[in-house]
């Protein structure tokens, strides 16, 4: 199986970090001195992807900004001798080529994952999704395309959550493997803890066969008229196997303000020259 594609969902209205979130996307606020759409496509770069599709909207026309080119800003950096403040896009650039395509209505992830479907083909792909970036010796991407390889399936990231959280997500159960993978045989969005097959939940990275897009226009609308991705998945399940890897990275949400001040400071503290400035701050703000 060879992925050379990455789909990432990021249409939605990121109403949760209003009104930060209005005019800019909750996608290209950033983490350090990167938007974090950003932090998630060079993390499919590194893993050997080569063309991403972002799925987004008319009003987020930002998104498609900042991986678009600005004679304007170029000429002025240029003049300044600063051109080097790109560096880090412009290399991202020369790796991956970056297409959109958009979601007219918010009807739902797996809505917005098959609006990807005429740029995709018949190709297995990876999906990221666009409120979560990962930290760690061993990035999610290059995890679950490494399975997808071996096993010629489609491959889900898990993580493992306490028992008294498992309500909040979509839950996985099946067969060990070996330690890190399992194979599946049943997913359940959002069971109480007494029902959960496992404390292994669905962690905002993917690896999908294009079998996913039939089994999305024949997935049933839920609540809200949102057709969800895990209902799909189930149906996916049905018809070819489906491998969970339980991810070696670190999960940091940028959904709400507080996940999102808590990522840039895990991130703040991965870099020795930034954690310099930041580190007195902190510790004078805990006396």
């Amino acid at each position: 199986m060879n992925v050379t594609t990455t789909v990432i969902p990021a249409a939605g209205f990121g109403t949760r970090m209003l009104p930060a979130a209005k005019a800019v996307p909750k996608e290209l606020l950033p983490v350090l001195d990167k938007p974090t759409l950003q932090h998630i496509v060079e993390e499919a770069a590194a893993a050997g992807v080569t063309n991403a599709v972002l799925v987004t909207s008319p009003e987020k026309r930002a998104i498609e900004e900042h991986f678009g080119s600005s004679a304007k800003l170029r000429e002025r950096l240029k003049s300044s001798g600063k051109e080097a403040l790109l560096a880090s896009i412009d290399a991202l650039l020369a790796k991956v080529s970056i297409k959109t395509t958009h979601q007219l209505e918010q009807k739902g992830l797996g809505h917005a994952v098959l609006q990807a479907r005429p740029l995709v083909k018949d190709e297995p792909f990876l999906c990221q999704l666009g409120d979560a970036v990962f930290s760690g010796d061993v990035s999610p991407a290059r995890q679950l395309i490494d399975a997808a390889r071996e096993f010629g399936t489609a491959v889900i990231g898990l993580e493992e959550v306490p028992l008294e959280k498992v309500s909040r997500y979509g839950i996985v159960g099946g067969s060990v493997v070996r330690d890190g993978i399992l194979k599946l045989d049943t997913l359940v969005e959002k069971p109480s803890k007494e029902s959960a097959p496992s404390r292994l939940a669905i962690a905002a990275r993917y690896v999908l066969t294009p079998a996913i897009f039939d089994c999305l226009e024949r997935t049933t609308p839920g609540a809200g008229g949102e057709i969800q991705l895990t209902d799909a998945l189930k149906l996916l399940l049905s018809r070819e196997p489906i491998h969970g890897v339980v991810l070696k990275a670190r999960r940091h949400d940028i959904g709400n303000p507080v996940d999102w001040l808590k990522t840039n400071i895990v991130f703040a503290s991965r870099d020795p020259k930034t954690w310099e400035q930041i580190a007195p701050l902190l510790r004078s703000l805990m006396t």
